[in-house]
């Protein structure tokens, strides 16, 4: 089964560090660009809902009801078991602009080595409910505690990616003995944007992300993967559509705008250097995301997200951190060079309990 999970944002970028011993993963040829020509508008595609109804997801996708903040929420997941267990399991973390659907090809390589691998929508995103309340990073990872005792996991490494990034470095803080080991994906928060990024009113990012188009959204996705955008990326294209073509849009698009101030009030940049667990800095070296960028001078921003440097200078502020670095990758290593990511991840993992 085949699906895409991607959760409308806005058009921002996103700012991320990462680094403490290096070593250099072998490089890979760019993909050929998708000609313009060919990209179609979705303009009469079906619609679909905030929960995604009718997309389908790679495994089988199970429910966690509970209440948060006096409304209640289902919060969707997948647990993928292997054939041959080796004891283990990964909790998988997806970003703002994607969702559990993007780690199709991470569970299965995971799985295959004999990992258990749980994959969740964080609520706000994917299959799970949008509810429109308070954004935290320390309500996702509860809400992830929450789920692992539900399923009687009580020790998991973590693999996480831009947004999720943030959220897994919340998640080790609070509860490090939960935690074999730690990979941060090209993760938002290591360098401190606040400083350059002025804050935003909601409801001026809700405008902003009402305003978007099918053609606006596509180049914001392809910043994300440089010279490697390839047709199957296209799919997260056509889920913003057509959610965009919903009913409940407004809402799913006012949900966006709230977890952008989630990322924006959580800041991970001061929590880096108190982490406890092993940590694996997975860098794609052509990452140039600015969380926020459009919103601040080009003077502001001109030092900020550089991957190649970020990546250093996180490792050094990790103890004992691991940095693994991708040429020709951007944001999102595990879709753009899965053999390499998933080998590097796997090598850091073989010793981990």
């Amino acid at each position: 089964m085949k699906t895409c999970l991607l959760t409308p944002t806005l058009l921002l970028s996103a700012a991320l560090l990462a680094g403490c011993a290096t070593s250099q993963a072998p490089s890979a040829p760019a993909a050929a660009a998708t000609p313009a020509a060919a990209l179609p508008t979705y303009a009469d595609s079906e619609p679909l809902g905030a929960a995604m109804e009718g997309w389908v997801y790679p495994y089988p996708v199970q429910m966690l009801q509970f209440e948060q903040q006096g409304q209640l929420v289902r919060m969707a997941y997948m647990d993928v078991k292997p054939a041959q267990p080796n004891g283990k399991t990964v909790v998988l973390f997806h970003g703002k602009n994607f969702g559990a659907e993007y780690w199709a090809n991470t569970l299965r390589a995971l799985s295959e080595q004999g990992y258990r691998v749980i994959a969740p929508d964080q609520i706000g995103f994917g299959k799970s409910s949008k509810p429109e309340f308070r954004y935290t990073f320390a309500m996702l990872a509860d809400n992830n505690v929450r789920l692992l005792d539900h399923l009687k996991v009580e020790r998991v490494a973590v693999v996480a990616n831009s947004m999720g990034g943030m959220l897994g470095v919340h998640f080790a803080r609070r509860n490090p003995q939960r935690v074999s080991a730690l990979v941060l994906e090209n993760p938002l928060g290591l360098e401190d944007y606040v400083p350059s990024i002025p804050p935003q009113q909601t409801a001026n990012l809700l405008k902003l992300e009402m305003a978007q188009t099918t053609t606006s959204y596509r180049s914001f996705i392809k910043s994300y993967f440089k010279d490697n955008y390839r047709p199957e990326f296209e799919r997260f294209v056509e889920q913003f559509a057509r959610v965009q073509r919903s009913a409940e849009y407004p809402r799913f698009a006012h949900v966006s705008a709230l977890t952008y101030q989630m990322i924006y009030d959580g800041p991970t940049y001061n929590e880096l250097p108190k982490l406890t667990v092993p940590t694996l800095l997975a860098i794609g070296q052509l990452d140039r995301t600015v969380f926020g960028r459009r919103f601040a001078l080009p003077e502001a921003v001109k030092d900020l997200g550089y991957f190649p440097q970020l990546g250093k200078d996180t490792q050094k502020r990790i103890p004992g951190a691991k940095l693994v670095e991708f040429d020709n990758v951007g944001h999102v290593p595990h879709l753009e060079a899965p053999e390499r990511f998933h080998a590097a991840v796997l090598e850091f993992l073989q010793d981990k309990r």
